[in-house]
């Protein structure tokens, strides 16, 4: 798979995480993922890049007190994403 069908999957991967996990933080997404923080946070940076409307709601007296919550899905089908997740992370690995 190229690089940018491998971009594209793991965005809608995290994606797919925000709206399944509890309290999706980017610990909690990296447990979850096994990615690196950075991986994550640049992920999560560009997944409005496709569509998606994303933001990190605070929770908490610390600045990184919270989670992330989609707000919208632009052109992606939540349920169609939820039904192709396991394929979406054979393509990623």
């Amino acid at each position: 798979m190229d690089k940018l069908n491998t971009t594209f999957a793991r965005r809608l991967l995290i994606s797919h995480l925000v709206t399944t996990i509890d309290r999706p933080s980017v610990p909690a997404l990296m447990a979850e993922t096994g990615w690196p923080r950075r991986t994550i946070q640049d992920v999560i940076k560009a997944i409005p890049g496709i569509g998606i409307q994303i933001h990190f709601k605070q929770d908490g007296r610390r600045n990184n007190d919270g989670y992330y919550v989609i707000d919208g899905w632009g052109a992606i089908d939540p349920s169609w994403l939820s039904q192709n997740v396991v394929k979406i992370k054979r393509s990623i690995n």
